[in-house]
């Protein structure tokens, strides 16, 4: 079964489960780029309320420092102050180009929504995300295809300052160090600035100037960004 989700870096795969637990879920993601680095994932099971983000909406402070700089702590605590239950950062750090990591949830009726969200480097504050996905009830595999968002926090200059901090312009890195430097930036602040789908980096040719540090021969992409194959493993059918 394959779906589109319009919308939506610890230790290796983390498992975490709550009482009276119904069904066990397994997550693989894959980032499908070819030359994006997703920073530590969070993959969190919770009521609906309580997704890490919504489409259409400002950014928490929590999105914000992830979209950023990848810091995903405040939207742990988010989750579980929220009750509900999480992976964090199941790759054990990057996730690179072509790879996949995996995380095992124990879920329960409290616990039917599934959302997802990484930094995407090197951008400015675009991220892979999925927003309260309904876990489906019946045993099998399921697969999604996860679109890039931009948080609507930052201007898209593309310019490389080793920043990240929440209001701090610029990329932080390139972690697959194929960036230039010099540029004098790309864009002005975004129109939209709330949750919205990102539209891409433009990049240049040039490693020494130009506009954008990117470079458009590799850091060019389009969604989706990631493949997410959900398994339910056990459990009944009729919960």
């Amino acid at each position: 079964m394959k779906k589109y989700i319009a919308g939506v870096l610890t230790v290796s795969s983390l498992i975490l489960s709550g009482a009276a637990s119904a069904r066990d879920l397994k997550v693989e993601i894959t980032n499908l780029t070819n030359g994006l680095y997703f920073t530590p994932l969070l993959v969190a099971a919770h009521i609906k309320e309580s997704t890490l983000f919504e489409l259409g909406m400002p950014a928490s402070a929590a999105l914000q420092a992830m979209a950023e700089g990848g810091d995903i702590s405040g939207l742990v605590m988010q989750v579980e102050s929220a009750g509900g239950i999480y992976a964090a950062n199941p790759a054990a750090g990057l996730l690179a180009p072509g790879a996949t990591t995996s995380a095992n949830l124990a879920l329960n009726h409290n616990r039917r929504y599934l959302s997802i969200a990484a930094m995407l480097l090197p951008t400015n504050d675009g991220f892979v995300g999925l927003g309260a996905l309904k876990i489906p009830k019946k045993r099998g595999s399921y697969t999604y295809y996860l679109n890039a968002y931009d948080a609507g926090t930052e201007a898209n200059d593309e310019v490389i300052t080793g920043g990240g901090a929440p209001g701090v312009a610029g990329i932080p890195a390139d972690p697959g160090a194929l960036a230039g430097s010099g540029g004098s930036g790309v864009a002005g602040l975004d129109h939209n600035t709330t949750v919205h789908i990102h539209r891409g980096t433009m990049g240049d040719t040039d490693s020494m100037g130009g506009m954008s540090d990117l470079d458009s021969r590799h850091h060019r992409w389009t969604n989706p960004v990631a493949r997410l194959v959900i398994t339910i493993k056990e459990g009944r059918d009729d919960d």
